[in-house]
């Protein structure tokens, strides 16, 4: 591995992590619900991210499969939660 994509990985896994701390304080200090929901979905966003270059940086494929699960249940936790705050349940 270069020395140049080995400096961006840390540099992007700090700033990612640095983003995840500020929307884990968004998560819980949000004025309203709208605002936490936003707040997780752009947490697991962002954990799929790390995952990715995670996987990248170690060169495995086990790392994708964890980014794309993450992806799937953070889009399915989320349409959950829009539901449940547009109607007030989640199953009809």
């Amino acid at each position: 591995m270069s020395a140049l994509l080995s400096n961006a990985i840390l540099t992007s896994l700090f700033l990612f992590s640095l983003a995840m701390v500020l929307t884990v304080i968004r998560l819980f200090k949000g004025p309203s619900a709208q605002d936490r929901v936003l707040a997780l979905d752009y947490l697991y966003i962002l954990a799929m991210l790390v995952m990715l270059v995670l996987g990248i940086r170690y060169a495995s494929d086990t790392y994708f499969e964890g980014a794309l699960l993450i992806a799937l249940f953070g889009f399915v936790g989320s349409f959950a939660l829009a539901k449940f705050l547009l109607r007030g349940e989640v199953i009809e």
